[in-house]
């Protein structure tokens, strides 16, 4: 869908751009170290999404990708890791509803290996298995939510 955003745009003269990638914010918590390494059980893992858009300047926007994983071993938590990974991108020529596509489904996707990477050291630095997170599909995320705010608008009958 991004690819058919910006294709679709790039005959009106829209470009996009990556002006830099960064850390925002980084947390792991492992409250029941060292004891946590001894339980038996089935780890529950809990994956967490969620991101920002905010405006620099004229054509110019940080995107914020916040990744959050819990993992429990029965009613513990076992460990807790965060990752604020965020971008800076330049946008221009698009019209509003493809500027927003683009930057709810083509930005994060920039950003989500990086997260997925600190999120993985996070977690086995912290002394726990490796955590491999499954590819998101932003663009059925965001379909998703603009399905969701249609129905809403929809008056009901």
């Amino acid at each position: 869908m991004a690819d058919e955003i910006t294709n679709g745009s790039a005959a009106l003269g829209a470009q996009l751009s990556l002006q830099k990638l960064y850390i925002k914010d980084v947390s792991f918590e492992a409250p029941g170290a060292p004891q946590i390494f001894q339980d038996q059980g089935q780890p529950q893992i809990q994956l967490n999404l969620a991101q920002q858009v905010g405006t620099l300047a004229e054509n110019v926007y940080e995107v914020v990708l916040t990744v959050t994983v819990t993992c429990k071993l029965a009613e513990k938590t076992a460990y807790l890791a965060e990752v604020q990974q965020a971008g800076v991108f330049g946008l221009s020529g698009f019209d509003n509803t493809n500027r927003d596509a683009v930057l709810a489904t083509y930005c994060p996707n920039v950003l989500f290996p990086y997260a997925r990477q600190v999120v993985s050291d996070l977690i086995q630095n912290g002394g726990f298995p490796a955590f491999l997170m499954q590819p998101i599909n932003f663009e059925s995320l965001y379909a998703e939510q603009a399905r969701r705010r249609a129905e809403g608008a929809t008056p009901n009958a």
